[in-house]
């Protein structure tokens, strides 16, 4: 087993929302490189059929693939649910969703086993995050909702006020009602809105950011195969775009929280 692997981690996300699960790859893993590809050509995922979804996350994979990384982070939940049984089946490298750690997370967090899961129309639809939650804690109960207007919240920064607040309220009335006292943010633009999540559905409610538990396995599956990059390594980060690299860029700063130099657009011929 190799004690130490330069390698980096390819992650990628239909466009600007996976970049929340790339803070906390880089916050857990400072030592870690890291190729990043937003599908801003196709974007969003969330309105899309499970083979559409499952085609492009092929190619994206694909393209990261080629850049020889160590592994492969689908950092978005609409492709989790539909291609990642494939994307496991057919690459030589580990490949890790961000469900899977959410649902384990959210059901060591919960007293009651009575939990909610809020996100795109395709990813409730799938059934992925419940069935992940029904396999983690056997009994449990739970309560999804799509919530498709917090990503053009997220993206254009409407993440306080009183427009965001009155759509939590349409979306999220029935959790706090309904004893759901652990709530996933099944989407990764959704961490932007979790003040005003919050404060809709009350102190009562814990909530539970997929992204930080997906870079708990990370670290934990990179350990375990003798992958990680020794400490002290140099790390170095690139960005990816299928088009409007400045958008990206300008875009892409809120959800990583930290200034992002360019994005080099390139093209994944379908």
């Amino acid at each position: 087993m190799r004690q130490s692997d330069h390698r980096a981690i390819g992650v990628f996300d239909s466009g600007v929302g996976g970049l929340t699960v790339l803070k906390a790859l880089m916050e857990r893993l400072p030592q870690e490189s890291t190729f990043y590809l937003g599908d801003t050509a196709r974007v969003p995922y969330g309105t899309k059929s499970a083979e559409v979804v499952t085609r492009y996350s092929l190619k994206n994979a694909e393209f990261l693939i080629g850049r020889e990384i160590k592994l492969l982070v689908v950092a978005c939940n609409t492709g989790s649910a539909a291609a990642l049984p494939q994307l496991s089946r057919e690459l030589k490298v580990p490949v890790l969703g961000v469900i899977e750690p959410g649902a384990q997370a959210a059901s060591t967090s919960s007293q009651s086993g009575h939990i909610g899961v809020i996100g795109t129309p395709a990813t409730i639809r799938s059934g992925a995050y419940q069935r992940a939650l029904m396999e983690a804690r056997p009994g449990v109960k739970v309560k999804a909702k799509a919530c498709p207007l917090f990503v053009p919240l997220a993206e254009e920064g409407w993440v306080g006020g009183d427009v965001p607040r009155l759509v939590a309220r349409e979306y999220l009335a029935d959790f706090a009602r309904n004893g759901v006292d652990t709530l996933v943010l099944g989407c990764t633009h959704y961490p932007l809105l979790k003040d005003v999540i919050a404060d809709v559905v009350g102190d009562r409610v814990k909530l539970v950011d997929s992204a930080d538990a997906t870079a708990a396995a990370a670290a934990s599956l990179l350990a375990g195969r003798g992958l990680l990059a020794p400490e002290g390594a140099t790390a170095q980060h690139r960005y990816f775009v299928t088009d409007v690299p400045e958008r990206f860029v300008e875009v892409g700063a809120r959800f990583l929280g930290r200034h992002i130099d360019s994005a080099e657009q390139v093209d994944l011929t379908f």
